[in-house]
């Protein structure tokens, strides 16, 4: 069960094996209501400020999740071009102006680094989306993610993309995360799922070798609930929680953390604190799907 599981949506990836790069799209049914919250402190973003409270426009055609680091962002616009061609888009007075929201992760280390998504990318992976189950491992924007970075380079492990979805009462919530996080990844549990000299212990004085901006963990949650923008920022909270409780150190200077969420109210209304633990649950099993698929 995935980010597909939800109805309506469609998820695309487009990867390139041997720089080790890719970007994933994410189309979610209309009309939808989304908002974003970042904790990281070096994001490479698009079209984040209008899906704050108080924003005007309620929707987006689409997500992109993207490697490349900043360049990586010019696969929104092939996305947009694909999602004009479509009839997606805000109306405006002059045409429809597609919402494209899209957050990067870097892994020009990786690879290939002078190989980065583009338009034409960004549109390749929007012409595959489709409904089946969502690929996970080295695919899309999880093709160059690494993880336990802070511990220095012998430490750095290969991480992914991963999926999962979780049902509660009669409404379901799933979650898409690329983890390329500085830190390292354990299961709710506390069982560690990075390995290596230095794991468990906690960061003291300065990091084996860390790289400013170089880290990122992205996720986007898309739940059927009924609930507007307000609701969803109180839930980006707890998924933000599920990247405190999996990765050690998280939201740090050299992370870019982003979350998307989005509600397609298909379903029906929940209590907000049971939507919020799904919410918790659902990013913190794709987290554990996304390094568990690496392995």
């Amino acid at each position: 069960m995935s980010l597909t599981s939800i109805a309506g949506v469609r998820v695309g990836h487009w990867t390139h094996d041997t720089a080790q790069t890719g970007c994933t799209v994410i189309v979610p049914p209309v009309p939808n209501v989304a908002t974003v919250e970042v904790r990281g402190a070096a994001p490479g973003s698009r079209e984040l400020a209008l899906l704050g409270v108080g924003m005007t426009v309620q929707e987006v055609s689409a997500i992109v999740l993207t490697g490349g680091s900043a360049f990586g962002l010019a696969a929104a616009d092939g996305v947009m071009a694909a999602c004009e061609d479509d009839g997606r888009g805000h109306p405006t007075p002059a045409g429809i102006v597609p919402i494209v929201p899209a957050a990067v992760i870097y892994d020009l280390a990786v690879g290939d680094g002078s190989i980065r998504p583009t338009a034409a990318n960004g549109r390749a992976a929007y012409e595959v989306a489709s409904d089946r189950p969502v690929l996970s491992g080295a695919v899309g924007a999880g093709a160059g993610a690494t993880v336990a970075k802070w511990r220095g380079p012998a430490a750095t492990r290969q991480s992914g993309l991963g999926s999962s979805l979780v049902k509660v009462g009669g409404v379901q919530v799933a979650a898409l995360s690329v983890v390329n996080a500085l830190g390292d990844v354990y299961g709710l549990d506390g069982t560690p799922l990075t390995d290596g000299p230095g794991i468990g212990q906690m960061p003291r004085g300065s990091f084996g070798s860390p790289t400013a901006l170089t880290n990122t963990t992205l996720s986007c949650v898309i739940t059927d609930a009924i609930v507007d923008r307000v609701t969803l920022a109180r839930l980006a909270v707890r998924a933000h929680d599920a990247f405190g409780a999996m990765i050690s150190p998280v939201h740090t200077r050299f992370d870019g953390d982003t979350v998307f969420l989005v509600a397609t109210g298909t379903a029906g209304e929940s209590q907000d604190e049971a939507l919020g633990e799904a919410v918790f649950l659902a990013v913190a099993r794709s987290i554990t799907a996304a390094v568990a698929s690496s392995r």
